[in-house]
């Protein structure tokens, strides 16, 4: 039932996972690279736990690399930039649009003004300082959570079924494209894992939604 659901653990998950996809790792709090962060990840099913674990076992690599002097938030930043940013272009296009249809070069569709719609409906604002469509992935996590914190403020059947919808309509309808994307150009990096995570998280969220 939507009232058992751990609204603000979800909401947390989502602004973490979300903000990750928005800015290299260079320009963020670096906690995903501590495996003490991943210990104390919460886990509701089995299927979580492992991409959890999987998270954990990049970390603990991460830890191990650092104290042999590698810059491991560089690392990640540099990860980042090459299948999120380009030069020539990004890797895995982080936008929904290109994840639609077959083919689709331009960055900038139907599921932009849709998530601009959801955007302006639920009182929040692009500020747009990286110059993102407002359908990148990290923008629709950010709007999940800010849902899930409202609902956690405020249990409303009809506020649940509306985040179903979104779920359905927007970020989980592609992550297992971009998640797959990722995982093809950078197996062993730390955005497979966290996509990985992601997917599985929605999934469940979605399921305990009915």
């Amino acid at each position: 039932m939507a009232e058992e659901i751990p609204w603000k653990t979800l909401s947390e998950a989502y602004a973490f996972i979300g903000n990750s996809l928005l800015k290299p790792m260079t320009q963020t709090p670096t906690v995903g690279l501590d495996p003490a962060f991943w210990e104390g990840f919460p886990t509701f099913d089995e299927g979580i736990a492992e991409a959890v674990a999987g998270c954990l076992r990049y970390a603990e690599a991460a830890a191990e690399r650092a104290e042999a002097g590698g810059d491991e938030a560089q690392r990640c930043a540099v990860e980042f930039t090459r299948l999120f940013v380009g030069p020539p272009k990004p890797a895995a296009a982080p936008w929904e649009t290109m994840h639609r249809g077959q083919d689709v070069t331009v960055g900038f569709g139907q599921p932009t003004f849709e998530m601009r719609q959801l955007l302006r409906e639920a009182g929040l604002e692009v500020k747009n300082e990286n110059n993102q469509y407002e359908d990148h992935m990290g923008i629709e996590l950010l709007l999940l959570s800010t849902l899930c914190a409202r609902q956690d403020a405020e249990p409303d059947a009809e506020g649940a079924r509306k985040i179903a919808e979104f779920i359905d309509a927007h970020p989980l309808a592609w992550v297992g494209k971009l998640h797959a994307r990722v995982a093809e150009e950078a197996p062993e990096g730390y955005f497979a894992a966290l996509l990985a995570l992601e997917e599985v998280l929605l999934r469940w969220h979605r399921a305990q939604l009915g």
